[in-house]
């Protein structure tokens, strides 16, 4: 039997505030601001604005992703309190919604840019593009058609599947080179999702990192190809859902298998991971399927701290989650994700 947990409960449970520890970073992507007709990926500028007003009350640094995954690359500290703000697919409300509220705090943005979308009805266009440049926005490459990079098209082998999506992401530098100059050498995956061969692909063109949107903290051991941002669009989209994940903590971990968030033939997928999180109370570790349905947890006897976690039941969206949790010895939530991808077939 399967306990089912009211979405508001779970984040009721999470909703404590926790000291803020060094060497991480709490970083969220956003893509509209105030634009309701979309609202699974709007937020509404007044949240916004409050959500920049949190982090100046509480006296947080904000850097560009670019300047973390240096820091992370180089084994450099993160700033004791440090958050980073980033915007997906270069939406035309980005301009006039979001920068005057960045250019009165004085917070840098990382804005990630599907290239053939620029100038199109309601994207932002170069010479915008541009004038953002100047101002110091971090501006990056989030593909040029904006593809779902795990899918193959009919009858496309390996090879040519990976030729194709090369081709497009060169594109779209190309495109960013020609017309900013340059761009930052951090990939944003369209869609968040990602593979270790598509990361691979991402490494061989130059970048030196990636970032997803499957939720998490970014700390010392995290994935250069694979940073979690916590998605800040509709229901998300709120000052306390925005104060629950400032608050979160790393839950530290190794993934042993699978390596990839690709579903295989097996589903529901079967996690194999190790904890190592003495400041974590394990005792009260927490599983969670797409954050609201109880998954089976168990662990491996004769592993200390190594568990298998699956789902119920088949995952059936496109994108699905594991999510572990579990509350801080001296306060707080620890908090992990594990996302899950059903490409085309």
């Amino acid at each position: 039997m399967r306990l089912i947990l009211p979405c508001g409960l779970l984040w009721l449970l999470l909703a404590l505030f926790s000291p803020v520890w060094a060497s991480q970073a709490n970083m969220f992507v956003y893509h509209r601001f105030g634009d309701a007709r979309y609202p699974s990926t709007n937020v509404a500028v007044e949240v916004f604005a409050r959500q920049l007003e949190l982090l100046r009350a509480k006296n947080y640094i904000v850097l560009s992703v670019g300047d973390v995954a240096e820091r992370l690359a180089k084994g450099a500290p993160l700033p004791e309190r440090c958050a980073v703000l980033t915007v997906d697919d270069g939406y035309e409300s980005f301009l006039t919604g979001a920068m005057p509220l960045l250019r009165r705090y004085s917070y840098p943005v990382s804005l990630f840019v599907s290239t053939d979308s620029v100038g199109a009805p309601g994207y932002l266009t170069w010479d915008q593009l541009r004038t953002l440049r100047d101002e110091g926005v971090e501006i990056g490459n989030h593909s040029a058609s904006h593809p779902y990079l795990l899918d193959r098209q009919k009858a496309e082998d390996e090879a040519a599947w990976l030729a194709r999506i090369r081709a497009d992401i060169d594109r779209a530098s190309a495109a960013l080179q020609r017309e900013l100059g340059g761009m930052s050498r951090i990939f944003a995956y369209p869609y968040g999702e990602y593979s270790p061969v598509v990361a691979e692909v991402v490494r061989s063109l130059g970048f030196v990192g990636a970032v997803a949107q499957h939720s998490g903290v970014v700390e010392g051991g995290s994935d250069l190809f694979a940073l979690p941002r916590f998605p800040m669009g509709g229901a998300y989209a709120t000052v306390p859902g925005f104060r629950e994940k400032l608050a979160m903590r790393p839950l530290k971990l190794k993934v042993l298998s699978p390596q990839s968030p690709v579903i295989g033939e097996k589903n529901p997928p079967e996690l194999l991971l190790e904890i190592d999180d003495d400041e974590a109370d394990l005792k009260s570790l927490r599983c969670f399927v797409d954050g609201c349905e109880e998954g089976d947890l168990k662990p491996v006897s004769g592993h200390p701290g190594r568990y298998r976690m699956t789902a119920g039941a088949p995952l059936e969206g496109r994108r699905s989650r594991y999510t572990l949790t579990a509350p801080g010895r001296t306060g707080g939530w620890h908090w992990f994700s594990q996302l899950w991808v059903l490409p085309r077939r």
